[in-house]
């Protein structure tokens, strides 16, 4: 396998991480002696059918879930049993998107008021927070004046999505993970949404983990794929790597259900 992309200590890494869950008869590992590290302004893809381990991984990345073994580190310093104060200041630098954006607002309030109750933790009010608002829901290509005033079910699936981005951006983070972010979005949106994620990397430098079952999508802008079986990484490289000399047969069954990759990806890096 490749080297991870990127020069110097990784941002957040996960160091021989398993997870296992207790089942009738035994035990289910949902993630074996997984490594990976996530480099400063750099895309990492996590791709995987559904059960692959993939979103178990992100949620320990997280820690919205315990470890059954191994480290995670951030910014060198172990944080895989971090808590209080401490776990608080991890969320503030690494923030998630989620897959469906609808269940993550409350239906009765405005976008504004949701962007609003998300920062009460930092004391932020006034016009500060207006800024803060009226920028982040800048850099994902949202009219603030029109925004903050609808509410949720007024905001078509790709706006909704952008807000969540906008609120993650809000705490100004070192690390975006995008867990099926763009799934329940159509084609149209799902690539508008991609290219959101992508002009914040190179604008603003974030590390973003993207999480997807669409080995498609994350080759349109990753630097790095790593693609997981049964809890297991079988593969990761670059992505001219694994789309143009893929190793494992897995990996060249997931690229066979995407028609013309190899040309789209000329296309977009020409």
């Amino acid at each position: 396998m490749s080297d991870p992309i990127g020069s110097g200590a990784p941002v957040l890494a996960a160091s021989h991480v398993t997870k296992q869950f207790r089942v009738a008869g035994g035990h289910l590992t949902a993630v074996d002696d997984v490594s990976v590290e996530f480099h400063e302004g750099k895309v990492l893809a996590v791709v995987g059918e559904s059960g692959s381990g993939k979103s178990t991984l992100a949620r320990m990345l997280l820690r919205l879930m315990p470890v059954t073994s191994g480290t995670i580190t951030y910014q060198g310093k172990d944080v895989t049993h971090i808590r209080g104060g401490e776990l608080r200041s991890y969320w503030r630098d690494v923030q998630a998107v989620f897959q469906d954006p609808f269940a993550s607002f409350n239906q009765f309030f405005t976008v504004g008021h949701t962007l609003r109750r998300g920062m009460r933790a930092e004391k932020l009010e006034g016009d500060t927070l207006d800024a803060l608002i009226e920028t982040c829901l800048g850099y994902v290509g949202l009219k603030p004046g029109d925004a903050v005033h609808k509410y949720p079910h007024q905001l078509s699936g790709g706006q909704r999505q952008r807000v969540m981005i906008a609120r993650a951006l809000m705490m100004n983070p070192k690390v975006l993970l995008a867990d099926e972010a763009t799934s329940m979005l159509d084609a149209s949106l799902r690539v508008s949404a991609l290219n959101v994620m992508q002009d914040l990397r190179d604008n603003l430098g974030l590390t973003v983990l993207f999480i997807t079952h669409d080995i498609g999508q994350a080759c349109y802008f990753a630097d790095e794929v790593v693609v997981m079986e049964h809890g297991l990484i079988v593969e990761r490289g670059t992505t001219d790597e694994v789309i143009f000399t893929p190793k494992h047969d897995y990996t060249r069954r997931l690229l066979s259900d995407v028609p013309d990759l190899k040309g789209s990806l000329k296309v977009r890096k020409d």
